[in-house]
């Protein structure tokens, strides 16, 4: 077994699309319609589905906004430097949420990110854990 994607529920998704790809730096692996059930489901990440986990990006055509509740918690990404990435989701118009820095009580290097809908997504430093 293997973990194939999350699915985060988008109130807009050309929005949400341009802020997995533009900012975050993942592909668009495959969008489709499905207009009898009034939705799209679009797949991004940073290599194909067969290599590896995605985010699954679902829009509900009548819904334009979520209540996130408080199960979920975030995604999170392994970076280089989380330092760099925070400068570059700021330069790319994404908000940070926590900038880069050793986690309370701990060493490992991690930042958040927050995407257009409110999903708080993790920088974890590599090789800082």
């Amino acid at each position: 077994m293997r973990i194939l994607h999350t699915m985060l529920r988008v109130g807009n998704l050309d929005q949400s699309i341009a802020f997995y790809t533009e900012v975050l730096g993942m592909k668009l692996l495959r969008r489709d319609d499905y207009p009898d059930g009034k939705f799209t489901l679009a797949f991004v990440g940073y290599q194909d589905e067969k290599e590896g986990a995605v985010l699954e990006l679902t829009h509900n055509w009548d819904v334009d906004k979520y209540d996130l509740g408080k199960g979920f918690g975030h995604v999170a990404l392994e970076v280089d430097d989380a330092y760099k990435a925070c400068e570059m989701v700021k330069q790319r118009g994404g908000k940070v949420t926590r900038e880069a820095g050793p986690m309370m009580h701990g060493t490992t290097v991690i930042a958040f990110v927050e995407d257009p809908d409110g999903y708080k997504i993790e920088f974890i430093q590599k090789g800082s854990w």
